[in-house]
């Protein structure tokens, strides 16, 4: 059986003086202001985590991951997202499609190692993780620089094996 999900998440962008960096699928972004959030607020693995959830039918994001930031100090939101992957019961991510709105930092530059991470992080191929980047033309508060949207979907097949 093949299972599909869908994931997003967005954040504001840190306003003022901050030291908190930008985390872009598990990588840091240097020269960009991090995003709001009590975590690393990483857009990318938190659409990640919620597609996962989508395909095991349980909720990380929320209470679970509340506890682990606000309870154990856990802001790193690769934690969230291997939380997540231990529900899958059987179930194996075959390819994740993740497309992102931000007007800046340019991303180009990044795709490649964040494609490489993710791989990793998901035990799958770097060529079964596609990540697309549109500025989104200034139409969305996305698009006018105040923060970043991503969506994630993500396919999972039962009992299978990825060469």
């Amino acid at each position: 059986m093949i299972r599909v999900a869908i994931g997003q998440d967005s954040h504001r962008f840190m306003e003022g003086e901050s030291t908190k960096p930008l985390m872009l699928g598990g990588i840091e972004i240097p020269g960009c202001p991090g995003l709001m959030g009590n975590s690393d607020a990483d857009v990318v693995l938190h659409a990640l985590t919620n597609a996962v959830s989508g395909i095991s039918c349980v909720n990380i994001l929320g209470k679970i991951s509340d506890d682990m930031c606000l309870k154990q100090g856990i802001t790193d939101s690769t934690a969230y997202l291997k939380e997540a992957l231990k529900t899958l019961a059987g179930k194996k991510i075959i390819h994740v499609s993740i497309s992102i709105e931000a007007q800046r930092p340019k991303l180009a530059p990044h795709i490649e190692r964040m494609r490489t991470r993710i791989a990793g992080l998901l035990d799958i191929p770097e060529t079964s993780v596609g990540i697309t980047a549109t500025t989104g033309e200034g139409l969305t508060e996305f698009g006018k620089g105040n923060g970043m949207f991503c969506t994630v979907v993500l396919t999972a097949q039962e009992n299978v094996t990825i060469e």
